[in-house]
């Protein structure tokens, strides 16, 4: 099989150094496609210097030195290269220029995750992933003799993860859902750093027999019909009561619309009686399967729009005054949670003045979406294709099940031969 990339050890005569020497560089070449890039190193000489240590056979005693300081750069580089399957000049730079030892450090790990998902603008799950590399330097801290700054792959046993949770559960008094969220981002650098051949598969500590994460049962975040009911006919007491609970009902009304998304929504995407987008979720994940949302409006979300809207900006500005089109992705993102803060903290003082869970925030509107629509008679399907779900057993969560009036008049239906 022909090689993937050529490896090779050149003096760089393009343009000559001050002192009349050229800088030696590293290249890697690969065929297919055809691609080279080119890496500096320490050492300069003169063309006649290079001829005498590197591209002849048999140089004199006083250079081989150095020309194995030169060779020990090129085996390195094969080193990495071996590594790569498939071979990629991408995976090759981020592996050369990393420090000895990078690859199984799970700190740095975690670090280059966050950097690719920040320059993904994924700032959700690059706080999250955060939060979890946080978590686990505040566990080293407890453990005598461990410095906090090391954490290898090798460190990370089954039984390292059952002292953690039980660290971050009993200790830190986290819940079980927040363990297993960060425990699953570690699964992940594990099954990258797999992939990488950072790490032998026989190290993975996740699975039968081995460490799982602890699994939460779902609590459903759905309103019943009276109880939607009742929050829509409440009166605010505040101005700021009234926009939450706008917004609130405008996500519920069209298909469960996440906070974000209603954010991220222009004036192109309103199209007559009706809203078509892409759910920023999906962007980065489905590239090669986006699949449009489409949301028809009703009286009271043509109301909310007429209400909040930027109804007279150009096709490319925001639907609603969230952001700004100058705003940079990690000023969206803290105006995005801000405004889904506002939602929720003035939604929970109108619910409990009106008798109603203070646990309620954006999410329930999505959760109540679902669960109204399939209690009013659509299809687990529709409701799938309504929320941009890629698959079934996600929708099926989101459906708080029937209510007991529903379950007493199927009964009663069922004796009427």
């Amino acid at each position: 099989m022909q090689n993937q990339y050529f490896i090779s050890i050149f003096l760089d005569c393009r343009r000559a150094k001050a002192n009349g020497k050229y800088p030696v560089k590293l290249r890697i070449f690969t065929p297919n496609p055809r691609k080279q890039k080119l890496y500096a190193t320490k050492f300069e000489f003169t063309e006649k210097e290079f001829q005498s240590i590197w591209a002849t056979a048999k140089p004199r005693t006083e250079h081989k030195e150095v020309r194995n300081e030169i060779r020990a750069v090129e085996l390195k580089a094969e080193e990495v290269a071996k590594s790569i399957l498939p071979f990629s000049l991408s995976s090759f730079e981020k592996k050369y220029l990393r420090n000895k030892g990078d690859g199984s450090n799970i700190i740095y790990q975690y670090n280059e995750a966050v950097k690719k998902l920040k320059s993904n603008n994924s700032l959700s799950t690059a706080s999250n992933y955060e939060l979890a590399l946080k978590s686990f330097i505040e566990f080293l801290k407890t453990k005598k003799g461990k410095a906090h700054t090391s954490l290898t792959f090798a460190d990370v046993t089954p039984d390292w993860l059952q002292k953690y949770e039980n660290f971050m559960i009993n200790d830190l008094k986290r819940s079980r859902t927040t363990v297993s969220m960060y425990v699953r981002t570690l699964r992940t650098i594990f099954n990258n750093a797999i992939k990488e051949n950072d790490v032998e598969p026989e190290m993975y500590p996740f699975g039968k027999g081995k460490y799982q994460p602890p699994t939460v049962r779902n609590v459903k975040k759905a309103f019943s019909k009276d109880n939607l009911k009742q929050l829509f006919e409440v009166d605010p007491q505040t101005p700021e009561q009234k926009k939450a609970k706008d917004f609130w009902f405008f996500s519920y009304g069209c298909n469960g619309m996440n906070i974000k998304d209603i954010a991220l929504l222009k004036n192109e995407n309103l199209q007559g009686d009706k809203i078509i987008f892409y759910r920023a979720k999906t962007i980065n994940t489905a590239k090669t399967d986006l699949k449009p949302v489409t949301v028809y409006l009703t009286d009271f979300t043509k109301e909310v729009i007429k209400n909040y809207a930027n109804m007279n900006s150009e096709k490319k500005e925001y639907l609603f005054p969230i952001l700004t089109t100058k705003d940079t992705e990690t000023v969206k993102h803290t105006k995005i949670k801000n405004f889904t803060r506002f939602i929720n903290q003035n939604l929970k003082k109108l619910a409990v003045i009106n008798g109603l869970t203070d646990e309620i925030s954006t999410y329930w509107a999505r959760h109540s979406f679902a669960t109204s629509a399939i209690r009013s008679g659509a299809s687990m399907e529709f409701v799938m294709e309504a929320l941009s779900h890629n698959n079934l057993k996600t929708t099926q969560n989101y459906f708080a099940g029937f209510e007991e009036t529903d379950k007493r008049e199927l009964m009663q239906k069922l004796m009427n031969f």
